[in-house]
């Protein structure tokens, strides 16, 4: 994590981690166009994450999501919930215990879209865990622009081994 607190005293309020884009990377398989967080601005382990996603005019699904009125995409704004709920997760695990384990969008309840998202929007997401088990969790998400809320729902995800494709080795003509 960017910022490394000490663990706080009996009756103190644990402070607050951060990650900037190459430790999102780190723990997250997905890259652009698919990786929809920029940083995260708190982290308490298994609780909850705050994580921020800087809405530009230059992604992909603008130049065919209304191209003439850009609105994103109300799935692309669950998906973000989703990867801020899967980094706060996957941080319980080390980088070598990461490179065998994925964490799967496994369900949706009560999403709701309330207010259109625009390039120049900075959408703030907030996931909170309602219910964690070894392998499957189930979390709360709101997603905010300027304060108002503009959607939220309810998912579970799933850990999941990681299965890499082999690569066939091919004998040598010789």
């Amino acid at each position: 994590m960017s910022e490394r607190q000490p663990t706080p005293e009996a009756g103190q309020t644990p402070q607050k981690r951060t990650m900037d884009i190459v430790e999102i990377m780190s723990i997250l398989p997905h890259r652009y166009p698919m990786l929809l967080i920029d940083r995260v601005i708190e982290l308490e382990p298994k609780k909850r994450i705050v994580a921020l996603k800087n809405v530009t005019a230059n992604e992909p699904h603008f130049t065919g999501h209304w191209p003439d009125n850009p609105i994103m995409p109300g799935v692309m704004t669950i998906e973000a919930m989703a990867q801020a709920g899967g980094a706060l997760l996957l941080t319980e695990f080390s980088a070598a215990e990461r490179e065998d384990k994925l964490m799967y969008f496994t369900g949706i309840e009560a999403a709701r879209f309330r207010k259109p998202v625009v390039p120049g929007d900075q959408l703030r997401i907030e996931v909170t865990v309602l219910n964690w088990r070894s392998t499957m969790v189930k979390l709360k998400g709101e997603a905010t622009v300027d304060g108002k809320l503009v959607s939220d729902a309810i998912f579970t995800a799933a850990l999941v081994p990681r299965v890499r494709a082999s690569k066939e080795v091919k004998p040598s003509d010789s």
